[in-house]
């Protein structure tokens, strides 16, 4: 039987954007050479709740556009077979690796977006490196595979004063509700499922922006960011988004800032890395302008 033959009808496919990883991994193999491999996995969304997986090992000298193009297609042929739509997006976030993965991308026809919000990715390499790798002939421990870390000579930029807001909070929802948001009037954002073995009262922190006149335009232009987690950092609060960028939020009082890192970390881990941030017109409106749900991934690596 054919692909074709083996196509099902456009309201069956399985939807959603992929994530890339194209870079050496902690295996030499038999000739030498440090091992080279595409991985890719799909991202997690309300449409499906299977994830589409898929690796491919490249020779050492193969390591170029040519190549990697050529098994994006492969993969894109295997995961119609299974019953998925071409992705609209593909989000990578490997800097060194960016011209070659950017253009391979584009050659296949869909968009290319450098992000971190990869969250399905980076736990599947963590899986392989941790699961898998290790038992393979020719594995090195060390660091030949780094996943990312964030940046610390990356200093923050303070947040535009167009989209600072009129006022903002820290706070928390109940993993409950967040799993939920997709129920939720939503201009802007990107949601997703949460893990459903997390107990429902425990408490997600998070970020809430509110602008009485221009709540739209400044979830649009959070949009933009692809903001990936949040953290404080002395006495600041601090947005990480896209590849490798860092805003600051806002200055916290010095009095106030370790016990609110605290509090922040520890419901961090009790919801397994899960943020969140909103953004609302005043905080009555049972409407969101823009809600994105994060995740820390380093601080349960």
């Amino acid at each position: 039987m054919t692909i074709n033959e083996k196509k099902v009808s456009n309201k069956d496919l399985k939807i959603s954007n992929w994530e890339l990883d194209f870079y050496s991994r902690p295996i030499i193999e038999k000739n030498g050479k440090k091992r080279w491999e595409l991985i890719i996995s799909s991202s997690k969304n309300f449409e499906t709740e299977e994830i589409f997986l898929w690796n491919k090992i490249c020779p050492a000298n193969e390591v170029n556009s040519i190549w990697l193009t050529r098994a994006l297609n492969e993969a894109l042929i295997d995961a119609e077979s299974e019953g998925w739509a071409n992705p609209l997006k593909i989000r990578f976030w490997r800097a060194s690796m960016k011209s070659i993965i950017k253009k391979s991308i584009e050659n296949t026809g869909i968009e290319a977006l450098v992000s971190r919000r990869t969250y399905e990715l980076f736990e599947r390499i963590e899986f392989l490196e941790k699961e898998v790798y290790p038992l393979e002939n020719g594995y090195v421990r060390g660091v030949l595979a780094p996943t990312f870390t964030s940046s610390t000579l990356n200093d923050p930029k303070p947040l535009p004063e167009a989209v600072r807001g009129d006022a903002l909070t820290i706070s928390e929802i109940a993993v409950g509700e967040l799993k939920l948001a997709q129920n939720w009037p939503i201009e802007f954002g990107d949601i997703f499922p949460i893990q459903n073995s997390i107990k429902n009262e425990n408490l997600v922190p998070g970020l809430r922006l509110f602008s009485k006149n221009r709540s739209l335009a400044l979830a649009a232009w959070f949009s933009s960011l692809e903001p990936v987690k949040l953290l404080i950092k002395q006495n600041q609060l601090i947005l990480e988004a896209s590849e490798d960028d860092k805003w600051l939020v806002t200055d916290l009082q010095e009095k106030d800032a370790k016990e609110l890192n605290d509090k922040f970390t520890q419901a961090k881990k009790d919801s397994y890395g899960y943020q969140f941030i909103s953004i609302q017109s005043t905080p009555f409106v049972e409407k969101f302008a823009g809600f994105w749900i994060l995740k820390d991934v380093e601080l349960i690596s």
